[in-house]
């Protein structure tokens, strides 16, 4: 379906079920306007049972900025943080979701974070205080980020009654993510969001 960012690999950590729908959700602010790279989460009993930790994620840094700058995780996830800069690093988070401190560094660090528990961790760097970036910590294999028309399509997702959970990068500093319930049932759900001061 054009427009629609598609996750991969969330069809390989969904559980066999005999009943399966899409899930398309439309992200916006409060004009209306899209929000690209919305993140979108569905949550429930059934989805922290289904949640595995991902392989092989890295949040690099290159050219003095984190790439990806905004990146979703299964809880459990552990993270490599390579510097592939010519500068060094000191890469830290004081988020009650995950605090660490991986102090100034070439190269990639020999152990990674691991992502332990729910919520948003915002990272920075001690010497280059342009540097921001956002790891979302999801207890869910349910998720996705919106494209440029502030659409995103989970496949595979199991009927049933969840909670939808939706963030963006321009929400104030500390933000939850939005929540509200939604109803998965025969073969595509749809819903909007409107994340009110957020911004495109």
């Amino acid at each position: 379906m054009a427009g629609l960012a598609w996750v991969a690999g969330l069809a390989s950590l969904a559980p066999a079920v005999a009943l399966a729908a899409s899930v398309e959700v439309r992200v916006s602010d409060d004009s209306d306007r899209p929000l690209p790279g919305a993140v979108v989460f569905l949550e429930s009993r059934e989805a922290r049972e289904a949640v595995r930790p991902m392989a092989q994620v890295d949040v690099a840094q290159v050219e003095r900025q984190f790439q990806p700058q905004v990146n979703v995780v299964t809880v459990g996830t552990a993270v490599s943080f390579p510097n592939r800069d010519t500068v060094r690093h000191h890469v830290y988070s004081f988020s009650a979701t995950k605090k660490f401190e991986i102090k100034l560094y070439v190269g990639t660090p020999a152990a990674p974070v691991v992502f332990d528990r729910t919520g948003i961790a915002v990272l920075g760097c001690n010497i280059h205080d342009t540097m921001v970036a956002w790891m979302v910590v999801v207890d869910t294999p349910w998720f996705g980020r919106a494209g440029a028309d502030g659409r995103v399509l989970l496949p595979q997702v199991p009927a049933g009654s969840y909670r939808l959970r939706t963030w963006h990068a321009s929400l104030v500093a500390g933000a939850p993510a939005a929540d509200q319930p939604l109803r998965v049932e025969g073969a595509t759900s749809q819903a909007s969001v409107k994340l009110v001061g957020a911004r495109p």
